[in-house]
């Protein structure tokens, strides 16, 4: 067993440093004069023991950081969040998961993903499928914090629940998932509670993992050191998250800007009333048709969502110039003059 500092220390080091040192105390060990066949064999295990240790911390370490880069490069809020369930749960080699998200009026937390693995069972997210149920309170009718949720409690506390079996704790209410097992036939155990926080230090949601199995399919307590990653990706989840938000909210915002400015100038004139967003839409449809045809001359022509979102703009921006244009000017049937025709002098 490795003592608790120790791991602590070996955690947060350089393997190679590690191994360098591990090295140099086995060779001082074996040039002193207690040294001998015994107690090699003891130090052969320690050193052994040590090194695999270092080695699975800084895999799994390596592993997040991974993940977390993964997480950061995502801009789909719905694949995103999948995707946040789907590796928490390949970290820990859980069985299932689900991610809760606070509602804008923060009462609620609603289900956003929900997978079991051995279930082949998945909703919300990309997958189509609606998630059933309704959010779990925070708040009950009278006012008072909902602590018979485990959800709800870690979204109120942002405290890390740990259970090795769900049928033998008290405190909480479990009743949804039990009566989930009777409906599917299966049995929930252990279960690792987490609260996302993002960068503001906001709790935004709850990542929730079911069922910690071991290299031959045992369901198993979440590790304390398990649990110290799930926190780390949790909360690397939830900047990603807010991040995601506020790029959609961005584009949100210049969407709206850009379709005011258009119907500004529409109003300009009764004859070109709604020219642009006909334009934009027409644009778009034209342009999606092409990229998805299979056949014919457009069968090579492809465009990503980015360049769809580019050329839609493109479409609303066109007629930017005729928001400093007169009004005569816009609405003149002949061409364009001032006292007299400009180009008789130049001629």
């Amino acid at each position: 067993m490795i003592n608790g500092d120790i791991s602590e220390t070996i955690k947060y080091s350089d393997s190679e440093h590690i191994n360098s040192l591990l090295n140099e105390i086995g060779e001082k060990l074996r040039s002193s004069g207690f040294y001998n066949e015994a107690l090699e064999a003891t130090l052969s295990d320690v050193l052994q023991s040590v090194k695999t240790f270092t080695e699975q911390q800084f895999l799994l370490k390596s592993k997040l950081t991974r993940i977390g880069s993964a997480l950061s490069a995502e801009r789909n809020l719905d694949a995103l969040l999948e995707m946040i369930v789907v590796e928490a749960m390949n970290f820990t080699n859980a069985d299932g998961g689900t991610l809760y998200i606070k509602t804008p009026d923060e009462r609620h937390i609603e289900f956003k993903i929900m997978r079991t693995r051995s279930k082949n069972f998945f909703m919300g997210g990309t997958s189509g499928k609606k998630i059933p149920f309704p959010p779990v309170k925070l708040y009950l009718d009278d006012g008072k914090p909902n602590e018979q949720q485990v959800s709800a409690h870690v979204a109120l506390t942002g405290k890390t629940v740990n259970i090795p079996d769900v049928y033998e704790v008290e405190g909480f209410n479990f009743q949804g998932t039990k009566a989930f097992d009777a409906n599917n036939n299966y049995r929930s155990k252990s279960m690792i509670v987490v609260a996302m926080r993002n960068h503001e230090n906001e709790i935004i949601g709850v990542l929730q993992l079911l069922n910690a199995m071991d290299s031959s399919g045992v369901t198993i307590s979440f590790s304390s050191e398990y649990q110290e990653l799930i926190e780390s990706l949790a909360s690397q989840a939830a900047v990603a998250i807010t991040n995601t938000a506020l790029i959609h909210e961005l584009r949100a915002l210049l969407d709206a800007f850009i379709q005011v400015i258009a119907a500004a100038i529409d109003e300009k004139s009764p004859y070109t009333g709604g020219h642009i967003r006909r334009v934009a839409e027409l644009t778009s449809q034209i342009a999606r048709s092409m990229s998805d045809s299979s056949g014919g001359k457009f069968q090579d022509f492809r465009m990503n969502e980015d360049e769809h979102n580019e050329l839609r703009i493109a479409g609303w921006m066109h007629d930017i110039g005729k928001i400093t244009t007169p009004e005569y000017v816009v609405d003149k049937a002949t061409k364009l003059e001032t006292i007299y025709d400009r180009v008789n002098t130049v001629i």
